[in-house]
């Protein structure tokens, strides 16, 4: 007779007539006293299904709510207007921002108030179960698929009740128009923002000046591995649109060993004893790339995490930048500081811009 090992109690062999053992309550795949599907409740009726006048009512509050969202539009277009920001006056801006602010949370609000009402007060109010049906394309499925956009229009009233149809359309039409006048406004209203775009301060002899003192950099300062934040000289001067010159011109300068620079043919007189200079502004979204890692020589764009090598003309190496930041072309003048030789050779900035 065999053992057990570990308790040295005999083993028996099963008897085949014993009836096998009840399934634990825990492994049942089916409880054997599942309930029933109960069904749906009661259906209750809502005031605007018994009350013609209450759904009227109902009708005409959703559709001023669509007007509501197209005067919240217009006066959105109209606050960025009577409140101009060129004159950079604190007092100024803050108006524009809350009076821009209010007319398009109006504008949204009360799209999504008149959806959530039309929903909830007029349109039919029905109990649906929604079976599951085999994925196929047959033609019984499109006229199935037919019919439920039939019967959604119909129990909408979408085609029928043109009032809140044509408002809800000029309310969505209207919405976005606001957003479009603050996007135009960050250009002068004079100039045609993709060619102002294209160009920086930076142009033949400007010397490279440190950010935000303004002091001229002269080469024998920068040492290996130091970098710099960088503005034309001149910046500090500007009476109007200083900000808007910086966002395109600053840059970033570093010095590496020269041995480490992989310079192509047409670049090699773009630097000056292993001295480079980069934009500043990251070709994804525009943010500041502001990180710069000595010993590997990459540049960080904290916002969205792209890397650019500087070794390499700052091409990506990770991240969603499209393209590599543009270099500017430097030399040294007679009194040893550091000069531009040209403005950009590209546009700055995200990569939307170099397709103009």
């Amino acid at each position: 007779m065999a053992q057990d090992d570990t308790s040295g109690a005999d083993l028996v062999a099963a008897d085949s007539s014993h009836a096998a053992p009840a399934a634990s309550p825990g492994t049942a795949v089916i409880a054997a006293d599942a309930f029933e599907n109960p069904g749906f409740p009661p259906h209750r009726p809502r005031v605007t299904d018994e009350n013609p006048e209450r759904q009227k009512r109902a009708q005409r509050t959703v559709y001023t709510l669509f007007y509501l969202s197209i005067l919240g539009s217009i006066w959105s277009i109209a606050a960025y207007m009577l409140f101009p920001i060129e004159s950079n006056d604190v007092g100024m801006v803050r108006l524009n921002n809350m009076f821009f602010g209010l007319g398009a949370a109006l504008a949204l609000l009360a799209i999504g108030f008149g959806v959530v009402h039309w929903g909830k007060a007029v349109m039919t109010d029905v109990e649906l179960v929604d079976e599951r049906h085999p994925i196929g394309g047959s033609p019984e499925t499109q006229a199935a698929a037919v019919q439920v956009f039939q019967d959604s229009d119909r129990e909408s009233g979408f085609t029928r009740r043109t009032a809140i149809r044509n408002s809800l359309i000029g309310a969505l039409l209207v919405f976005p128009i606001p957003a479009l006048v603050l996007f135009r406004g960050f250009a002068p209203q004079d100039q045609l923002p993709v060619p102002l775009l294209s160009h920086t301060m930076w142009k033949k002899g400007t010397r490279l000046a440190l950010d935000p003192s303004g002091v001229p950099i002269r080469a024998a300062d920068v040492t290996i591995g130091s970098a710099f934040h960088v503005i034309p000289e001149g910046l500090q001067d500007l009476e109007h649109g200083k900000l808007e010159e910086k966002a395109k011109a600053a840059v970033l300068l570093m010095r590496l060993n020269p041995d480490e620079l992989n310079e192509r043919e047409d670049r090699k007189d773009w630097s000056y004893d292993g001295i480079v200079a980069y934009s500043k502004i990251c070709t994804h979204v525009g943010c500041p790339v502001a990180l710069y890692e000595q010993h590997t020589h990459h540049l960080l764009c904290p916002c969205h995490q792209s890397q650019f090598d500087v070794a390499n003309h700052c091409e990506v190496i990770f991240g969603p930048a499209a393209r590599a930041l543009p270099q500017l072309p430097i030399a040294i003048d007679d009194e040893g500081y550091l000069v531009a030789q040209s403005d950009f050779t590209e546009p700055v900035g995200p990569s939307f811009w170099e397709r103009h």
